[in-house]
Parts: structure tokens; sequence; C-alpha cells
């Protein structure tokens, strides 16, 4: 079976840095600083042959991919001891663009995937910071509203802007809870709403690119 999704973690890596065009530059040096022991977070790489095939393709997935994206998902799980969508001990992950060569303002991340109305509330009680909980979730919503669902950050921004006005505060983390009143839409799909199921936005994520073929082999 073709492998499309290569894990590190726990001092053991699948690669090295020696493996950019499959991993791509981050993938690979990620790979390479868990095998030489520096404490790095555990993560996976969907390797470049990975988005060759999907734009090849008519835009679909490989086959295999699906269920190698869940095991390694599983796998992170185990390690971290904590859950992608739990609402009691929750995993969050970051979504990262690479390639084999640098390309300089042309990739894009994701960070906090994994909160939804309710794993928010677990991080607030466990950070006992319910600010910084809800501004991290706010931050998690604007990036995948953009990147993902099409959305212009000028637009959020006016959003975000016309409820601090609205409700006289100044800061961002003063509303905590602005995306339930903005309820972001696609640009593209004005229908589409924007869904609370991590691995959905995982999966979407990955699809999703500020270039097309940005993880092709080069």
């Amino acid at each position: 079976m073709k492998k499309w999704v290569y894990f590190f973690g726990a001092g053991k890596a699948e690669g090295d840095g020696t493996w950019r065009d499959l991993l791509g530059g981050k993938g690979a040096g990620l790979a390479e600083m868990t095998k030489i022991g520096l404490p790095v977070p555990a993560g996976f790489t969907i390797c470049t042959e990975a988005c060759d095939y999907f734009y090849k393709n008519g835009k679909k997935y490989p086959p295999e991919m699906k269920k190698q994206v869940a095991d390694n998902v599983a796998k992170l799980e185990r390690t971290t001891k904590k859950k992608l969508g739990d609402p009691k001990n929750p995993l969050l992950v970051s979504v990262r663009s690479g390639s084999a060569r640098s390309m300089p303002g042309m990739m894009e991340t994701i960070l906090n995937l994994g909160l939804n109305d309710r794993s928010v509330a677990s991080l607030a009680s466990t950070t006992r910071n319910e600010r910084f909980a809800y501004d991290a979730y706010r931050r998690f919503v604007q990036m995948y509203s953009t990147v993902v669902m099409g959305m212009s950050k000028e637009d959020l921004e006016h959003r975000l802007r016309a409820l601090k006005d609205r409700l006289g505060v100044k800061e961002d983390t003063a509303v905590p809870a602005w995306w339930r009143n903005t309820k972001p839409t696609s640009a593209r799909n004005p229908g589409r709403i924007f869904r609370m199921t991590p691995l959905i936005n995982f999966g979407e994520r990955w699809a999703r690119s500020s270039v097309p073929g940005w993880r092709r082999r080069r």
C-alpha cells in the first residue's frame, strides 16, 4: 500500500532531514529534530506526493489517505494523551503548509485546530484563563474562515470592528463569542457555514492552499 502520511514524535520519526522532496522543508526538519532528541511536539506530515496526486486526479484524495490520516491522528492522541475535539481534554494542533523549496510569504498556517464550542470551555478551565481560551478560538475561526472558506480578511475585520463598536469595547479579546454573531460563510459558497468537527476542519484545510501545487515536488 502506498504511504502518504509520515509520523514523528516520542523520539522517533519516519524520515529525516534529507527527505525534503517527500516531506517538504518543514516536515523533513521536524523529523530530523525529533530524531536527534530535541523536544519537538508530536505530529505527522502528509507528503508532497499526496498533493501531486490531488491536483492530477480532479482534486480527489488518494484512496488510502483518509485511513492513514485517521490512524495517525489516533497515534497522535495516544502519544499526547489528548483527544481531538474532546470537550474535557482536547488535542489542539497547527496545520502548516510546506514545500520542498522555500516559498516566503506563500504558505498558510492554521493554529488551534481542535477548538470548538465545547472544547474551548475545557481550555478555559484548564488554563484558568477564559480570555486566553476564547481569544485562541477567535483566532482559529478567523484563520480557518479566510484560508479554507475563502472569506476576505477585510470582511472579517470589518465585522469584528462593527461588533466592538456595538459593544462599546476596544480590545478583540473583549468579544470572545464574536463568531456566533457573525456566523462565517464561504465567499465561494454562501450556504456553507463554519463547521465544528475537527477532522472535517483538518481535511478541508489540507485541501485548500494559497498556491495550487505548493507541496508538489520541485
